[in-house]
């Protein structure tokens, strides 16, 4: 009897209708139901949503999709839906265009599901590029008849850029170091010197590590082409426990912009070598004149090590006095709004302090001083203060600020909106004077030139990053002589001539 029952339940069970489910497939053309005319067609979607989905289909190889979801409208027109499609949009160097038709396995017999939960679905495909602008667009099929309104729903996604926990995965972003933990330890081995360890990427083969501490820097370089961990000793001449690291990479795909890595100075911990116990005396006296004659031959070779240190840091006391006497070069940096200031006027401004000695003046870190001053004055104050004016241009679209560069309550494009402008009227009288016009200098990237409204500063030296780099070092470094104006322009002048 039991089984008869069982039976019956089993039968029963299996002429129910399933939930239906998707199956999707690509469709680029227009569904074939648009030819048909229909008495009575569903409506459009409830809600239609847009993420991000990171698939692997091998070891470190990484696929960033659309996972699209959406939810069916709870009314009557549900029991005449048969697929929805979806249709994708992207905007960036190129535009792209694809569509996929998701049919639904069975008809619906209720609004609801069985446990009174709307109807949701999803789909994961359409691969995502970096920083692209998408429209999404999804109606129900059958479609509406030709010259009525079609219900659909459509949203606009836009994918982040490198700095995205999902996006970081893209293959692009991989070359660029994203997934690179260098693990940075430094720690300060005495008052002279601090040593640093890393660990270094086959992506690249050369590293810049800088310590800074207040306003003193100190760099090397480190050159490896293999995964590895690497030490490097740095001499400094101050404090520098608590002091930043910053390790540089430069892999190709990024070249000088590649993402910084930090750490910070601790003090080395101290080796403790534990002392063997004294288990046999007699076999110690057996090793006592061996043991003699070895720490004798010890404190030689130290007594020698304390003499060659002695003489290196005699020499280099001897002239550090020297480099200690150069003084701080003051720079103005003024540049176009549209400059990304993180990516562009940032780096710019590290490699001024880094390697020509600039103390650098920038509108960006003196705001309340321009709310209190003005524009105006500030801009005639810091010009006379300055020993140079830098007007900063780029016309490369990495230069420019974007998703990557990031918008915050920071931001310096409407403080900084009108400063260049303001700033070339001002000095602009000073660039038809040969007395004052060795104080300015352009200094572009990727080859840009100053625009036809400011066509005046062709008369102004300029140079080209990274191509001309040592030259704008070497006519930087050249106003930290102590000599007057005129010499200065004399013996400089030379080096700095437009390229």
């Amino acid at each position: 009897m039991l089984l008869v029952l069982l039976s019956l339940a089993a039968l029963c069970w299996s002429a129910m209708p399933g939930e239906p489910t998707i199956q999707c497939g690509s469709e680029t053309g227009p569904s074939p139901e648009w030819m048909v005319q229909h008495n009575l067609t569903p409506g459009d979607l409830r809600d239609l949503r847009v993420e991000l989905a990171k698939t692997s289909a091998a070891t470190e190889d990484y696929s960033i999709l659309m996972n699209i979801s959406w939810i069916l409208r709870a009314d009557a027109s549900i029991r005449l839906l048969k697929a929805t499609k979806i249709c994708v949009t992207g905007k960036n160097n190129f535009q792209s265009y694809a569509c996929v038709r998701c049919n639904y396995t069975e008809a619906f017999q209720s609004q609801t599901r069985p446990s009174g939960g709307k109807w949701t679905f999803s789909y994961v495909g359409f691969p995502v590029e970096l920083s692209t602008l998408y429209l999404i667009g999804a109606h129900n099929i059958p479609n509406a008849n030709m010259n009525e309104d079609s219900p659909s729903l459509s949203v606009n996604f836009t994918s982040p850029g490198c700095l995205d926990h999902i996006m970081k995965y893209k293959k692009k972003c991989i070359k660029a170091g994203n997934l690179w933990d260098p693990n940075i330890t430094a720690c300060k081995k005495n008052e002279k010197m601090v040593e640093v360890n890393f660990t270094t990427s086959s992506l690249g083969n050369r590293y810049t590590v800088l310590i800074q501490q207040s306003t003193r820097i100190w760099f090397s370089q480190v050159f490896e082409n293999k995964t590895k961990r690497s030490s490097i000793a740095i001499l400094v001449t101050e404090e520098s426990e608590g002091a930043v690291v910053q390790l540089i990479p430069y892999f190709p795909t990024c070249g000088n912009d590649c993402i910084r890595r930090k750490g910070t100075v601790v003090l080395c911990p101290k080796t403790i070598v534990p002392f063997p116990p004294d288990n046999n005396r007699s076999v110690l006296g057996g090793w006592l004149p061996l043991l003699l004659s070895l720490l004798l031959v010890a404190t030689m070779v130290l007594v020698f090590g304390i003499y060659l240190m002695w003489r290196h840091e005699k020499i280099k006391n001897t002239s550090l006095p020297t480099t200690r006497l150069l003084p701080l070069i003051k720079v103005l940096v003024v540049h176009p709004s549209e400059i990304c200031f993180h990516h562009t006027v940032c780096y710019f401004t590290e490699f001024l302090q880094n390697n020509c000695r600039s103390e650098v003046i920038l509108e960006k870190w003196q705001k309340k001083k321009i709310a209190e001053m003005g524009p105006v004055q500030w801009l005639t104050t810091q010009k006379k203060a300055a020993d140079k004016v830098i007007f900063l241009l780029s016309n490369d679209a990495n230069a420019m600020c974007d998703d990557t560069c990031g918008h915050n309550e920071d931001s310096p494009s409407e403080n900084s909106q009108d400063l260049f402008p303001l700033a070339f009227n001002l000095f602009c009288s000073d660039l038809s004077s040969q007395t004052h016009l060795h104080k300015y200098i352009v200094v572009c990237f990727r080859g840009a030139d100053p625009k036809d409204n400011y066509s005046a500063l062709h008369v102004c030296p300029k140079f080209h990053l990274m191509k001309d780099a040592a030259a704008l070092q070497t006519q930087l470094l050249c106003a930290t002589q102590h000599m007057s104006v005129g010499k200065w322009s004399q013996v400089c002048h030379s080096s700095c001539s437009p390229l």
